[in-house]
């Protein structure tokens, strides 16, 4: 039953390893969120295949947000009210938001042949191929490609110029291409901040009020604007949410003399009150630690005080 005011939508991936071993104690995080009765909404690059061990050993029943945008997954019975377009897909009601497969493996095929660009889908890899290129078991490895949506691939032999006419030809086509991690992403039309304007209207509607939307990301830089400035996924996430709350981890510092050398963005500033007080507040509000041993329950904190 869905009690409260505020839905929590985070990026899975950098808080699970490909073996499905939980990071930087996310377990903590989503115990809090549970005790407060907050929905927390998975999004991942991950498929239903792979997800369902995870949502199992971390008794997570709420919706998550698939293959990088490509579709909003509902467990059975979740919500009385539906969206319009749906999908039934395993155990879940979808909300596709790419096309179906095969569209995208049938537009990677095509996309690949015109540019004459070597572009190798997962999907056409022996399963001794395919555990070799993800470093995983073979009964994990076949999840990978268990895929509703995208086309993950990779270049073989193609040039930075060749990846960039690629990823051209993939706009005016009307194709999301994306690079999530280890493989390339092609779908025919996964939008991240659509999936979560879709299941936020949902919320809304079974609310009777707007549930405001909180996002909680990683942020590949110390500066939060430029960081979604520079990166899709957070671009999506501040566009579709109410508010955005961003982890950072430890930077590497430009002056460092030693390349091996990591240092953390704020340890470098002085330990003083200096500083107007409204940028001391927004800094606090919106941006933690991920590293530091009790940034779980500063976010929580940031969280609760917005009931």
């Amino acid at each position: 039953m869905i009690r409260r005011t505020q839905t929590i939508y985070v990026t899975l991936d950098p808080f699970l390893s490909p073996r499905g071993t939980v990071l930087h104690h996310f377990d903590q995080f989503l115990a809090g969120l549970g005790e407060a009765e907050f929905p927390c909404i998975w999004m991942t690059g991950l498929t239903r295949a792979q997800l369902d061990e995870p949502r199992r050993r971390l008794g997570h029943n709420d919706p998550f947000i698939g293959e990088s945008g490509s579709g909003v997954y509902l467990p059975e019975d979740y919500f009385h009210l539906k969206s319009g377009n749906t999908i039934r897909l395993g155990r879940f009601t979808c909300i596709p938001i790419a096309k179906p497969q095969p569209a995208a493996a049938e537009a990677l095929s095509e996309l690949a042949a015109d540019l004459s660009v070597s572009a190798v889908s997962l999907r056409s890899l022996s399963p001794r191929e395919l555990s070799q290129n993800t470093g995983l078991p073979a009964s994990e490895a076949e999840q990978i490609r268990m895929r509703d949506f995208d086309e993950l691939f990779f270049f073989a032999g193609a040039s930075e110029s060749d990846i960039a006419k690629f990823a051209s030809e993939a706009k005016v086509r009307g194709l999301t291409l994306q690079n999530p991690g280890p493989f390339w992403s092609l779908s025919c039309g996964a939008d991240l901040a659509k999936c979560i304007r879709e299941l936020g209207g949902l919320y809304d509607r079974a609310l009777r009020a707007h549930a405001l939307r909180v996002g909680v990301a990683l942020s590949p830089l110390a500066d939060k604007a430029l960081a979604i400035r520079s990166h899709g996924q957070l671009d999506s996430i501040a566009a579709s949410c109410d508010r955005t709350l961003l982890l950072k981890g430890r930077q590497r510092s430009p002056e460092t003399e030693s390349a091996s050398e990591v240092v953390d963005d704020d340890a470098k500033a002085p330990n003083t009150a200096e500083g107007p007080p409204s940028a001391r507040e927004h800094r606090g509000q919106t941006s933690f630690h991920l590293h530091s041993p009790d940034v779980w329950e500063n976010v929580l904190a940031a969280i609760l005080s917005r009931r």
